[in-house]
């Protein structure tokens, strides 16, 4: 029942910026473990980041390391991710997804039961 909201995607040049926005209207958000995943055309999705339902602990891909930070307000249930020095390669819908408390911070998209509509993030000049 619980459903997530993504918002924030656009078209964004190469070295550009943008910051993606999760959302559940009416839930305890600080209850979900919450993952982004992307899926380009004729891709697999793949898992992007992870942040524990405290915010304490994150995990990422090593394709967006250093470049991406995944934050949240529980107070506001919300989500964000912050994407930073894009590039086309970055190009994807992309999803947030919701379990509950996992420990493991998992980027696999089989561990989360709980996924929102995805948001078009598209790269170019």
């Amino acid at each position: 029942q619980l459903q997530l909201v993504e918002s924030g995607g656009g078209l964004v040049q190469p070295g550009g910026s943008l910051r993606l926005s999760c959302s559940a209207p009416g839930f305890t958000f600080g209850y979900y473990t919450i993952g982004w995943f992307r899926q380009a055309p004729g891709k697999e999705r793949e898992g992007v980041s992870v942040i524990s339902s405290d915010g304490g602990r994150t995990n990422y891909a090593d394709s967006v390391k250093g470049r991406f930070t995944v934050s949240r307000d529980n107070k506001k249930n919300t989500v964000y991710l912050q994407m930073n020095s894009l590039n086309a390669e970055d190009t994807a819908v992309y999803y947030c997804a919701a379990d509950r408390r996992m420990g493991w911070l998992s980027l696999d998209d089989d561990d989360y039961h709980y996924w929102g509509q995805g948001t078009q993030v598209t790269v170019s000049s």
